[in-house]
């Protein structure tokens, strides 16, 4: 059968260029130790910042959820499936970024992925055509193509570029105009400028639609992530969270003025036309803001902040460069996809697991070793991983 034929020789040519994934099956709960396809691994991979997916009050909260609400929503949101659960977790969320956002509500979405194509097509939708719709480079894939469905002309503006972004407001004289960008890079673990690209925004009249799935519960002093850490507040601003990271559980959020909320309830396709997630999710989520928010947060942020300073401290590498991050995303940059696959595969052998990043996922020449760290790491995990990559980097040909 030719279709099969051409996808082999699809699959054939992934195979020589490094660039097939493949899937690994965790038996064990999400956390630094590990069992995968049946080996104990220490994990540096996994996107559970403060080390609260296996929390005994979430498994608890869960679980009282799954009795009051049982374990599906039935229908969507518009239909019959908006339960109190995910009423009154919008509210939590809302009341949580009031301090960023003016007249501030929130709505949940089953995953990240659906808030942002939700977000940029409803946002571009009044203008038709007439809209401008302005990319940070390294934005995620789920703004990449939340763009792409859009109908709004997309720009795209290089990595970090004020100055470039500017020039391309100034010239729009679309209706409506949006800047999206990710918070922290989730393959670099830098932030973006968003004081600068907010004032950008309300200069010239344009959204500024933030995507901070790894700030939201990182950063800040009370975990209300990259809005809290840069100070900001603005009713420009429309703000996505993701809640299956930092937060442990699962779905996402946005928070926003009231009157845009409104607008996604009524025109955001990937909200309206999709069955609400489980309430139990939902209500587990009304715990993991608590913790967020309160003293248990607090110390977990200050231990993932000085696992970030002595990773770095402990890291001496000769070919290979640690990117200059202050967050919980560490990537080592090696280059040849090749060498980025013999290191991870030398860190798998002593029962590390470091995935390797390749193309398209980062740029080209840029393969990477992605160590992330999570508040459930220990000093001791952390020398570990340390000493090892050291002594990997000296034993990986180039």
């Amino acid at each position: 059968m030719q279709l099969l034929s051409d996808l082999e020789q699809q699959l054939n040519a992934l195979d020589a260029q490094q660039l097939r994934r493949r899937r690994r099956i965790a038996d064990t709960p999400c956390a630094p130790h590990v069992t995968v396809d049946g080996r104990k691994l220490l994990a540096f991979c996994s996107n559970d910042y403060l080390g609260l997916a296996s929390h005994p009050r979430l498994v608890e909260a869960l679980h009282e959820g799954a009795t009051r609400y049982g374990v599906g929503s039935g229908a969507s949101h518009l239909i019959s499936g908006h339960s109190r659960a995910h009423a009154l977790l919008e509210e939590r969320l809302a009341d949580f970024l009031s301090p960023h956002l003016e007249q501030a509500r929130a709505l949940y979405f089953c995953t990240g992925y659906m808030a942002n194509l939700a977000v940029l097509t409803a946002l571009t939708a009044p203008a038709g055509r007439d809209a401008d719709l302005f990319s940070e480079s390294l934005n995620h894939a789920s703004l990449i193509d939340g763009a792409r469905l859009s109908r709004a002309r997309v720009q795209v503006y290089a990595h970090g570029d004020n100055a470039a972004l500017e020039v391309l407001l100034k010239s729009s004289t679309a209706k409506t105009k949006v800047v999206v960008t990710d918070s922290v890079f989730s393959m670099d673990g830098d932030l973006a400028p968003l004081p600068a690209l907010l004032g950008l925004c309300e200069r010239y009249g344009a959204w500024l639609v933030v995507d901070d799935a790894h700030g939201f519960g990182v950063l800040g002093k009370y975990g209300r992530g990259a809005l809290e850490h840069f100070r900001l507040r603005s009713p420009y601003l429309v703000y996505m969270g993701t809640l299956g990271k930092a937060a442990g559980v699962g779905g996402a959020f946005v928070a926003a003025h009231a009157t845009v909320i409104e607008w996604l309830v009524q025109r955001a396709r990937p909200y309206i036309y999709t069955t609400a997630a489980a309430p139990a999710l939902a209500h587990a989520l009304m715990t993991s803001v608590e913790l967020i928010s309160g003293h248990e947060g607090a110390i977990r942020r200050a231990h993932l902040q000085q696992l970030v300073g002595q990773l770095q401290a402990a890291l001496h590498l000769q070919r290979w460069t640690l990117f200059p991050s202050q967050t919980a995303i560490q990537p080592v940059i090696i280059g040849r996809n090749d060498e980025a696959l013999r290191a991870s595969a030398a860190l798998h052998e002593q029962g590390l697991w470091v995935p390797a990043i390749r193309p398209p996922t980062v740029p080209a020449d840029t393969a990477r070793l992605r160590i992330t760290l999570s508040a459930a790491h220990t000093a001791a995990d952390v020398t570990r991983v340390a000493e090892a990559i050291n002594a990997v980097e000296a034993g990986v040909p180039a």
